[in-house]
């Protein structure tokens, strides 16, 4: 019996101080935990209220407001202005079915749209539910004042002039990002640099503050281009007008200063108004072909084996060369005029377009000093301009050659050319024979042009041009009232897929100068396959010339020529 009870008290005192042995090590821990805390709270606050703000404090993207495009007179071409962006947190969200159909007829979508990007199920915790809103648009969804929605400032591009300055200008896409054209060559330039700002969330991740600027935003420079609004207006209303009397496929029209190589105006059809939806727009109508797209010259390719020819002394403006009978046999290939124009001096081989005629001068011409005057006049080479997708054409080398080659490089086939590259090398013979670098952005220290020929012969030239815009000549109907013109029409027959060229598919084409005493102004009209009776450069570009080029000298107010008439050319002798 006692020592039952003995044992007893030993079993007690071991569970007593294996009691007192846990109560002391969980007064230890508290004490630990209290002394922890005290420190954490009173002497070591700031630990805590870091571990505070990084959940409550975060660093959000400020946006860069991208640089205004200007006109050469500092008119609006394009400008970015504030818009509001909405997203949501989908795992925060709160909202009836009959809020949420409020918030998908004020942003314009589907009920089961927006009621799949704020289900919670999705997993996300961002969902874009409508970019770039107008801001008052934006305060109607925020006056719902549901949680889990939140705003954020972006820019929106805009472009006064819609589709007449698309081309040239192109367009920014969502994230305001270049995307085509000058928006998209000059895009770093442009865009600016994005900043970053510290704001205060709260427990559901709405900016209830902002904190400061953790880094600035760069906004983008501003860009001056050259061309002229009010020209630009001209010309792109003249070229759609005339595209849609003749029932053409396409169009195209550059103006250019004569003498700095500036871009006045360039305009295509079809167009697209780069404010609409880009789900509207066909990739084709976005192209500017004045600049992407080459095609075979014809006609107007003449003047340049002329000027060749008397650059190099072979031929003067008073030779006579025999047409006849209208057509001519090289390399076992024909080459005819419309009309046997018989015996005609240089100055009315150009007059009359005659093919027989230039080709008989251009087969006097070595033929790797025919392609060196050509190459130099820009044709092989881009013209330098730095848009997205510039065509440097085509040029086969003169090794390459056989007679009938060199032939038709003298009236246009067998080469290919942009708009852009003829204007400008017209602007050659309007410029005394020196070739400009061509702009598209306005610069006050500009490249010296390039001796591209002798000034006798670039005025010569431009001599024999103001014929051609004659009763005589083909192109009449490009005159100005006023002005004297010079300038040739084309007439192309259009190459086919399966070879050779078509019969009833033409380019329509004039290129020409003014006032022709002293040109200030080189302009090129194209039009692509017109359907409605009419195909003749004569008929189909010459007027488009005649009114924009009209237009062009009285807003820039430039004084008519001296009404003279303009001397012919002595007729000679030495028929070839």
């Amino acid at each position: 019996m006692i020592s039952a009870v003995g044992e007893s008290n030993e079993q007690f005192k071991e569970y007593a101080g294996r009691w007192w042995f846990v109560l002391g090590l969980l007064t230890l821990c508290m004490m630990v935990l209290v002394g922890r805390s005290v420190e954490l709270q009173v002497f070591n606050h700031q630990f805590l209220k870091h571990q505070g703000d990084l959940r409550h404090v975060g660093v959000v993207p400020v946006s860069a407001h991208r640089g205004k495009v200007l006109d050469r007179q500092g008119e609006l071409l394009a400008l970015s202005t504030p818009v509001k962006t909405v997203s949501v947190n989908p795992k925060e969200f709160q909202a009836t079915p009959a809020q949420i159909a409020q918030l998908a007829n004020l942003l314009g979508l589907d009920y089961k749209q927006v009621l799949a990007k704020v289900s919670p199920d999705s997993g996300r915790n961002f969902v874009y539910l409508a970019r770039r809103i107008d801001p008052a648009l934006a305060e109607q969804v925020q006056a719902l004042n549901l949680p889990g929605l939140d705003f954020q400032r972006e820019f929106r591009r805009y472009y006064p002039g819609g589709e007449v300055t698309s081309h040239v200008l192109g367009f920014t896409n969502i994230d305001d990002n270049g995307q085509e054209g000058l928006e998209l060559a000059y895009n770093k330039w442009l865009r600016g640099t994005a900043g970053q700002r510290r704001v205060i969330h709260d427990g559901k991740q709405r900016i209830i503050e902002d904190v400061e600027d953790v880094r600035a935003a760069i906004p983008g420079k501003d860009l001056v281009l050259s061309i002229d609004q009010r020209l630009q207006y001209l010309a792109y209303r003249e070229l759609k007008s005339a595209v849609l009397r003749h029932s053409a496929k396409a169009g195209s029209l550059v103006l250019l200063d004569a003498k700095s190589g500036e871009v006045l105006a360039m305009v295509n059809q079809p167009s697209f108004n780069p404010n609409g939806s880009r789900k509207e727009v066909q990739g084709s109508a976005t192209r500017n072909r004045a600049v992407t797209d080459s095609f075979e010259p014809g006609s107007i390719m003449k003047p340049f084996a002329v000027a060749c020819a008397l650059e190099l002394g072979t031929f003067r403006p008073e030779t006579m060369i025999d047409t006849n009978p209208g057509t001519m046999l090289v390399a076992g290939n024909v080459v005819r005029d419309i009309h046997n124009y018989g015996v005609l001096d240089v100055s009315h081989v150009l007059q009359k377009s005659s093919n027989v005629g230039v080709t008989k001068i251009a087969l006097t011409l070595p033929s790797e000093r025919f392609w060196g005057f050509v190459n130099g006049l820009g044709f092989g080479d881009i013209a330098g301009l730095g848009f997205p997708g510039e065509t440097a054409g085509k040029l086969r080398n003169y090794k390459n050659w056989g007679q009938f080659e060199q032939a038709t490089l003298s009236f246009g086939y067998g080469i290919s050319v942009s708009v852009l590259q003829m204007a400008r090398a017209y602007a050659a013979f309007a410029n005394d024979g020196l070739l400009p670098r061509a702009y598209l952005l306005k610069a006050e220290n500009q490249e010296a042009p390039q001796r591209a020929m002798k000034r006798e012969t670039a005025v010569t030239v431009r001599t024999m041009l103001e014929h051609v815009v004659s009763r005589e000549g083909t192109a009449l109907r490009a005159s100005v009232p006023g002005y004297r013109v010079a300038g040739k029409t084309g007439t192309v027959k259009k190459s086919s897929v399966a070879g050779g060229y078509t019969e009833d598919s033409y380019l329509s084409v004039f290129v020409g100068m003014a006032p022709a005493s002293d040109p200030r102004l080189v302009m090129i009209v194209m039009i692509d396959e017109p359907s409605a009776g009419e195909y003749y450069g004569g008929s189909v570009a010459a007027p488009v010339f005649s009114k924009v080029m009209s237009g062009a000298l009285r807003l820039l107010n430039i004084a008519p020529d001296q009404q003279e008439t303009v001397p012919l050319l002595e007729q000679g002798v030495g028929a070839i």
